[in-house]
């Protein structure tokens, strides 16, 4: 009989590398029932204590908030700050995982599976002498362009921060198409940034497997790349989605705002509503506000907007919701499109996305978000923010067909402001009734599906998997 194990996963803050994975511990622990997860949280200094409320979540999988780590952050850019972040969790990992050992001496630790930014607490996993796995949240292509940026950098000697500018193209072996640099991850485009990204690839490496958030069916191309022994074995084990993650307690805010959300769907005909959503970190300025107005007015097109109010310049934080949304939008923009449309703060996205009143999705392009759009059968416009979303939007609409451009290099911190024109474009051609895009969403909607269905790619792939741990 198998005997027990355990296994620790770390993965970095930020609510959408904790949802999946949540999401991961949960396939996991529901196919070997002699595995136990403890999921080690570690929390920004502007984000809440984690808590689960999740009734869902089996008994076998527990979490720890990890206590704060006072360190000096100021005016790092992101990777650095990420990294430096982590390093100064790893003495509370030690603690947390010491603990646990004592605590649990049946259950025997099997290893650490690490989020894409941990990778200092591969040194760690080396002092309790076990394996460490690798969690990728992103998707197959964007590894392979990590992994491509550190074989530029230690094999072929080049400086990957000098390679900049749309007109530059690279040969990227994950994508079938040359990409741009301008869809490269703008903190590449730094000395500093680059050798993090590099440091990052490097760790990847020295993992014993990479588990990833998608299927094969979604990213053929990507995943046949990094299957030619030059890497640690890649495990596909996605679409991993909450499907019901916007669920609120009964009678609580979110709870009444997505009933209110969902009622007004249910008054519009089939596909009909274009949802234009940001993700918990996206917002924009008046100027481009009001540029979203005027597109969505000549459009004349029925839409659900979620419009969130931006921290203020050199803040660190999330967005909020506006009190009064009057004040950022033309006037009388309200009136004009009572009839058509309405504007929302928070959204219950899967639910909305889920939704048959709607037929095209406005999105930054982050991953968890555009496995959403694909689950639900929802082609999406591309107008990517931060981080690796520009690849993402990339891959959707010049790799897979799955997406329509909106600004595909567009980024959050440039000033440029996107012209109602291109947005009312982007917004005409998602919505288009019979198209072939259309066409080839449904259909591999259907494969995310029976790709974690019993027999299918991703379930095979997380069996083999829990075969070797």
């Amino acid at each position: 009989m198998k005997r027990p194990a355990q296994l620790v996963f770390i993965p970095a803050p930020g609510v959408g590398h904790i949802v999946s994975t949540v999401e991961i511990a949960k396939q996991l622990v529901a196919r070997d029932d002699q595995l136990f997860i403890t999921i080690l949280i570690m929390k920004l200094p502007f984000d809440k204590l984690f808590t689960n409320t999740d009734p869902s979540i089996s008994h076998r999988i527990s979490f720890v908030n990890l206590p704060e780590s006072h360190i000096d952050t100021q005016g790092l850019a992101f990777t650095s700050f990420i990294k430096t972040f982590v390093q100064g969790h790893k003495t509370h990992v030690k603690d947390a995982v010491t603990k646990l050992l004592a605590e649990s001496a049946q259950a025997e630790l099997a290893g650490f599976v690490i989020d894409m930014f941990c990778t200092p607490m591969i040194n760690v996993a080396d002092e309790f002498q076990i394996p460490s796995y690798l969690f990728f949240t992103s998707g197959a292509a964007t590894l392979g362009f990590w992994f491509h940026l550190q074989s530029l950098h230690d094999e072929q000697g080049k400086d990957v921060a000098e390679i900049t500018g749309w007109e530059s193209e690279s040969i990227v072996p994950s994508f079938i198409n040359p990409v741009p640099a301008g869809v490269w991850p703008r903190v590449t485009r730094t000395k500093e940034g680059a050798t993090d990204f590099i440091d990052f690839a490097a760790g990847f490496r020295q993992t014993k497997g990479i588990l990833i958030n998608t299927f094969r069916e979604l990213e053929p191309h990507a995943l046949r790349s990094l299957s030619d022994g030059k890497f640690p074995p890649v495990y596909p084990v996605g679409p991993l989605l909450n499907l019901k993650s916007d669920d609120g307690h009964v009678g609580s805010d979110q709870s009444i705002q997505k009933s209110d959300i969902l009622e007004w769907l249910d008054d519009q005909p089939p596909s009909s509503v274009v949802f234009l959503c940001f993700g918990s970190m996206g917002s924009f300025s008046e100027a481009q506000v009001k540029e979203v107005a005027c597109a969505l007015e000549q459009s004349g097109q029925r839409f659900l907007w979620s419009l969130r109010k931006p921290e203020p310049k050199g803040k660190m934080g999330m967005p909020t919701d506006y009190a009064d949304v009057k004040g950022v939008l033309p006037e009388g923009f309200l009136d004009r499109t009572a009839g058509i449309g309405k504007i929302i703060g928070w959204a219950p996205q899967v639910a909305i996305l889920a939704h048959p009143g709607v037929g095209g999705f406005v999105s930054h392009c982050g991953w968890n978000s555009t496995l959403e759009s694909i689950w639900c059968g929802v082609p999406v416009a591309t107008w990517p923010l931060y981080a690796e979303q520009q690849l993402n939007a990339f891959e959707l609409v010049k790799e897979l067909g799955l997406g329509v451009e909106i600004k595909i290099d567009y980024n959050q911190d440039s000033e440029v402001v996107v012209s109602a024109e291109e947005i009312e474009r982007g917004i005409r051609q998602v919505m288009e009734k019979d198209s072939d895009l259309r066409a080839r969403v449904k259909e591999i909607s259907e494969k995310s599906k029976k790709a974690l269905s019993d027999g299918g790619s991703s379930y095979s792939s997380l069996g083999r998997f829990l075969d070797q741990i």
